[in-house]
């Protein structure tokens, strides 16, 4: 039977480590060596983005992920609510990243709990 995108995104949450909002803004206020990757598109980011992030759409994921940043860094990728994230910390997984995770809620749970957004 196929699958739905549903299906797929359940999948990546299953095979990937997701962190809260509340765990990103506690690795900001340690000032943690951490790379946030934003993987929504160029309208999206526009509309803010959280501070020091590096912006790379989903759909750019696999050809530019390797020139931008180190397999060794440690990263947290987001999206606008934590699914595209998780397909995308899933791939960076697949290609060798040992120490990704997706920000489960996106950037609408950082803008829940007040985090700071960059325009």
């Amino acid at each position: 039977m196929p699958k739905t995108g549903q299906d797929l995104i359940d999948e990546a949450k299953q095979q990937i480590e997701q962190v809260t909002p509340e765990q990103v803004r506690e690795m900001q206020a340690h000032n943690e060596a951490v790379v946030y990757l934003d993987v929504r598109e160029s309208n999206e980011w526009n509309l803010g983005h959280l501070p020091r992030a590096i912006h790379l759409p989903r759909g750019n994921l696999e050809g530019k992920v390797e020139g931008l940043i180190d397999r060794n860094q440690k990263v947290v990728v987001y999206c606008a609510r934590g699914n595209r994230s998780a397909l995308a910390a899933l791939t960076m997984k697949q290609m060798g990243y040992d120490n990704v995770s997706s920000m489960a809620q996106g950037i609408q749970g950082w803008a829940d709990i007040d985090g700071e957004i960059e325009d």
